[in-house]
């Protein structure tokens, strides 16, 4: 440190600051006994070879979020020991009992290291095939020595597209027009083809307006690549749920039905025998890959359980878990958990549609805390995110930091627009204060002069003078490729 200049001195602080900060947001886990990098099934049929590898040289590479940090260790066999690969995602294990039948039930979330950041300034693919904010999520029953697995996995819509933070509430998509899409596209389905086999995509995308184009391009480009192993759905979640008709999600459940059979589920009984393995995977999506998509995947999962526990012997015939009241609970609060813990780590906030997932109804709480949510989001997209993609590039090995850099990327000059930023907010603060003090008596006409005022006196500034997209905190260290 001693040779460092002031100015790297500084730089150094910010670095470590970086680091903190990803390691500060929860999720991130190790085992010194088992391999949390794979599914119960490939685990199965691994070779003996394969077992006696140390944990750091069999792990899955996609979900090793330390792999930059532990590249010294991996070049030393003699100290892999020493050296625990770390998953970042979400698991929860709980002991349950039906009908007086003591089981475990497990739920673990694994997100990608490939491709990894957070919402907005990470969409799509890039160019070796990998899907932003993908996560494998493995639900699993332990019961008398016999152990059950379903998988599914959620991602980007798996093209090169865009939406960057402008100040707009929902920043438009922007579909590239100057690379090849089919390449990228392909290297995505045969590396999720060879990791799973067949592929059933769940595309839950509104179909009107500004994500309709992604939609059509999605469905094109799967109808243009004639693959038998990859199947395409489309259900307009927002369109289908309007108006609080939630029970509408049960079209889409019985249009999977006969697919989700097909796949079946990974068992093994207590003696080690697999019994069957898993076929396929559901491959579900909505544009941040959170909210519609953990809804969905939930309901999935719960009608695999369904087979499994009766299978297992657990539940009797035509019991249903819907009636079994206490592993209901259980059940519902650990995918809603699953739900906030994805979304924090990719969006910056809880989930939304959570109170579906946990009560199984849409409470007006819920709308509200929704509505807390997307406002929280709407902030740090625009005012924060870049800070924290910084961070995680740094964490993994995206951007490295070198010594001999003539000039830190750290160091941009900011215009006097970003200066006068701190006068306006305090300039709109005032407005707004002002305005309730002058209102009426009515509350209509004091959110009245609110709105106005306050909107006009920040809003017309941000998108009049400062223009939106060269006024948000865009991420500094790595240069992110520009669509057109």
């Amino acid at each position: 440190m001693l040779h460092l200049t002031d100015i790297q001195l500084q730089d150094n602080k910010v670095f470590l600051s970086m680091l903190s900060h990803v390691l500060s947001v929860d999720g991130f886990y190790f085992s010194t006994t088992y391999d949390l990098t794979h599914t119960l099934q490939r685990l199965a049929n691994t070779s003996p070879e394969f077992q006696e590898m140390s944990l750091l040289e069999r792990a899955d590479p996609r979900f090793v979020w330390n792999g930059h940090l532990l590249r010294e260790f991996a070049a030393q066999p003699e100290i892999h020991r020493f050296a625990m690969p770390v998953m970042h995602g979400f698991i929860t294990m709980h002991s349950c009992s039906i009908n007086g039948k003591c089981f475990d039930w497990l739920l673990v979330s694994r997100r990608s290291c490939f491709r990894a950041g957070v919402r907005y300034y990470v969409r799509g693919i890039d160019s070796e095939g990998h899907a932003a904010n993908f996560v494998e999520t493995e639900q699993i029953v332990h019961y008398k020595g016999s152990k059950a697995s379903f998988v599914q996995t959620r991602g980007s819509i798996p093209f090169f597209w865009s939406q960057r933070p402008n100040l707009k509430y929902k920043p438009k998509p922007q579909i590239s027009k100057s690379v090849n899409h089919m390449d990228g596209f392909q290297r995505h389905f045969d590396s999720q083809i060879i990791s799973y086999g067949k592929q059933m995509i769940v595309n839950l995308v509104n179909q009107k307006g500004s994500e309709k184009p992604l939609e059509q391009t999605f469905a094109k480009m799967v109808n243009s690549m004639a693959n038998g192993m990859v199947r395409y759905v489309a259900f307009d979640f927002h369109k289908e749920c309007s108006r609080m008709r939630w029970d509408r999600l049960q079209i889409l459940m019985d249009q999977l039905a006969e697919q989700q059979d097909e796949f079946s589920y990974f068992l093994v009984d207590s003696d080690g025998k697999i019994v069957t393995q898993q076929e396929g995977i559901f491959r579900s999506n909505c544009m941040d890959c959170l909210d519609r998509t953990n809804v969905i995947q939930s309901l999935l999962a719960r009608r695999s359980l369904q087979a499994q526990l009766q299978r297992l012997g657990v539940l009797h015939v035509g019991q249903r878990i819907e009636e079994q009241a206490d592993f209901e609970k259980i059940y519902k609060n650990a995918w809603a958990d699953n739900a906030n813990a994805c979304a924090k780590q990719y969006a910056g906030t809880g989930a939304l549609k959570t109170d579906y997932t946990r009560t199984g109804k849409r409470t007006q709480w819920g709308l509200i805390m929704d509505g807390w949510n997307s406002l929280i989001r709407y902030y740090k997209n625009n005012f924060s995110d870049g800070f924290r993609q910084d961070a995680i590039d740094l964490f993994l090995g995206n951007y490295s930091v070198d010594e001999v850099e003539p000039a830190s990327p750290l160091h941009v000059k900011k215009d006097w627009k970003f200066l006068a930023l701190p006068i306006i907010m305090v300039v709109a603060f005032s407005m707004c204060i002002i305005c309730l003090l002058m209102a009426g008596d009515t509350w209509t006409e004091t959110l009245a002069y609110v709105l106005f005022w306050g909107s006009a006196s920040f809003g017309t500034f941000a998108i009049i003078l400062y223009n939106g997209k060269d006024f948000v905190d865009a991420p500094k260290l790595v240069q992110k490729e520009k669509m057109d």
